[in-house]
């Protein structure tokens, strides 16, 4: 990797976990736990009563963990994670709490998308939306990304 010295330029700096970037993780992080927790625990005790909704919580987790994940790290790659990651859980928020409203008895326990999130106050359907704003805010720039390239 190439220094600041030898390009000439300041090294890009991932400013996704600066400021209220690192409370918006933290919340991720709290939803990774909580939701790999949940769907661990249904999937374990009672995966024959709602297969669909707990394989539904275990792939919730596994987006937030993405998410916690890539808006921690630095970098162009780790940002369209991010971005894809944020989208994906936005998706599922609105396809799954739209699909519990309409046909609940494929839901007849709760999932952490579940009616947009109601068992969790709505943060669920608040989180991505206030994570791609905040990505949107922090995206990177042409001159930083073609530098990042460069210095990969």
């Amino acid at each position: 990797m190439k220094d600041q010295q030898a390009t000439g330029h300041a090294p890009v700096r991932n400013t996704r976990n600066t400021g209220p970037g690192r409370l918006l993780i933290a919340v991720y992080g709290v939803f990774a736990i909580s939701a790999t927790a949940r769907a661990g625990y249904q999937i374990l005790t009672k995966f024959s009563d709602a297969p669909l909704a707990y394989l539904l919580s275990a792939f919730a987790a596994l987006v937030y963990i993405l998410a916690t994940v890539s808006l921690a790290k630095a970098g162009t790659t780790w940002f369209k994670v991010s971005v894809a990651a944020v989208l994906v859980e936005l998706a599922g928020v609105l396809v799954v709490g739209t699909l519990s409203v309409l046909d609940s008895v494929q839901f007849p326990h709760e999932t952490v998308w579940s009616l947009f999130g109601r068992g969790y106050g709505f943060i669920p359907l608040l989180l991505p939306i206030l994570g791609l704003v905040w990505l949107y805010r922090r995206r990177p720039s042409a001159a930083a990304a073609a530098q990042a390239k460069a210095a990969e």
